[in-house]
């Protein structure tokens, strides 16, 4: 069942539906999720690639600001983990 999955699991499976390049809105991906903001920002911090307690993330996911929206893009890394993950 998807729901089981680790949530970064299933944030990378719903980026993965997103049109190549385009990425995904940060509140429609929570909606999609049922996950506020703040929960989906504290797991895409752990799944980029930004060195958190001197250990570089995975960089399984991409956020940026655009026109004041923040937008989520899976990256090819994320795709490949995901598509390795026996889930």
């Amino acid at each position: 069942m998807q729901d089981e999955a680790p949530l970064s699991t299933r944030i990378l499976q719903q980026l993965a539906q997103a049109p190549v390049g385009g990425g995904m809105s940060l509140p429609r991906l929570g909606k999609r999720l049922g996950l506020n903001a703040s929960v989906l920002m504290r797991e895409l911090a752990l799944m980029g690639d930004a060195a958190i307690g001197g250990v570089r993330g995975p960089g399984w996911a991409h956020v940026v600001q655009l026109d004041g929206r923040w937008v989520v893009h899976i990256t090819p890394a994320g795709r490949a983990w995901l598509s390795a993950d026996p889930r």
